[in-house]
């Protein structure tokens, strides 16, 4: 409690998802944990913390969040909450809601490895939701611009990120590497714009788009780009999306989204195939369900490889190393 009041005196003249972010970190302590299941009551408490503590919230609803006193922080990108960033967390609240639930199930199975690898690379964590944002976290994702998997990658990005792309395989569906691939990006990106935003709306709409934009109206603030007439209008909503994301994903409760079934965490053993395996006759030796293994093998797109192909690393279920091993000496 002694850190709730702390947090609270620090509150004054903050936004409204600086409030938010106050109640996202109340609520989510184990000793009020009940309360969650009322979203009404936490609404109505909400609205008595803005009249008590921030009269003039207005003022102040464009400017970044404040960081609370609690370690470690609830974000680790900047947050800013406007109107398009409101417009967004309807949109999951409503017209999208069984697809973010959806979002929020699979996370428990990704974000772990995708945060795991982002911290290894030294870049914030909460950029594992733009995987969310992207493809839902799903392997068969496929935009409109013949980006495909988690990570939505175009053909040349993927190909300049070492991502294979050839008729059998496709890396861009394969979950370790194309996550990878997207950690070493998103570096480059910030170190050439040094803004997260900017780095993120690059990544939606390209590097070299975005500086044209940056040159032509001599400005690096994302908010004030995104009112331009020749900015792409899917990346003006890019960032406001991934905001939206992110505050529902830190606490889905407090959005209305009750009774999430995560998934079970993304493991996996695995073995080097020689070429000539086939998944259907893998999954008979071992006696798991195809679907089973090509979930975990999504990058292989005819569900083999290729005889002319030395090696392929496969991914299994834990515990078949040793009928695997019998599998490999059987087939060299």
């Amino acid at each position: 409690m002694k850190t709730c009041k702390t947090t609270m005196r620090t509150m004054g003249k903050q936004t409204t998802t600086a409030l938010q972010f106050f109640l996202v970190f109340f609520f989510s302590l184990p000793a009020f944990s009940s309360l969650h299941k009322n979203l009404k009551d936490i609404q109505k408490i909400r609205k008595k913390i803005i009249h008590v503590y921030s009269p003039s919230l207005k003022k102040y609803r464009k400017k970044t969040i404040f960081r609370p006193v609690n370690k470690p922080p609830l974000f680790d990108i900047p947050v800013t909450y406007n109107s398009k960033v409101k417009n967004w967390i309807q949109y999951f609240q409503t017209y999208a809601r069984k697809d973010f639930k959806i979002w929020l199930e699979r996370s428990s199975k990704y974000l772990p490895l995708i945060k795991y690898t982002l911290k290894q690379k030294g870049l914030p964590q909460d950029l594992a939701y733009l995987a969310m944002i992207e493809s839902g976290f799903s392997s068969r994702a496929v935009s409109h611009a013949s980006a495909v998997g988690y990570w939505q990658f175009i053909k040349a990005t993927a190909q300049r990120y070492g991502l294979k792309i050839s008729w059998w395989i496709d890396e861009r569906r394969d979950f370790q590497k194309s996550t990878l691939a997207a950690a070493r990006y998103l570096a480059d990106l910030y170190k050439m714009f040094r803004s997260w935003y900017l780095a993120a709306a690059a990544y939606n709409m390209g590097e070299n788009r975005l500086k044209r934009l940056i040159r032509k109206y001599k400005t690096k603030n994302f908010w004030v780009l995104s009112r331009k007439r020749d900015f792409p209008t899917e990346t003006k909503n890019y960032i406001p999306k991934l905001i939206a994301a992110l505050l529902i994903a830190k606490a889905p409760r407090l959005y209305g989204f009750h009774h999430i079934r995560p998934h079970a965490p993304y493991r996996y053993e695995y073995f080097y195939a020689p070429g000539g395996t086939d998944l259907v006759n893998l999954s008979r030796f071992l006696g798991i369900p195809y679907k089973k293994i090509k979930r975990l093998n999504p990058e292989l797109i005819h569900g083999f490889i290729p005889k002319y192909v030395s090696s392929h690393r496969i991914r299994i279920p834990k515990g078949y190393s040793k009928l695997v091993s019998k599998y490999v000496s059987l087939k060299l």
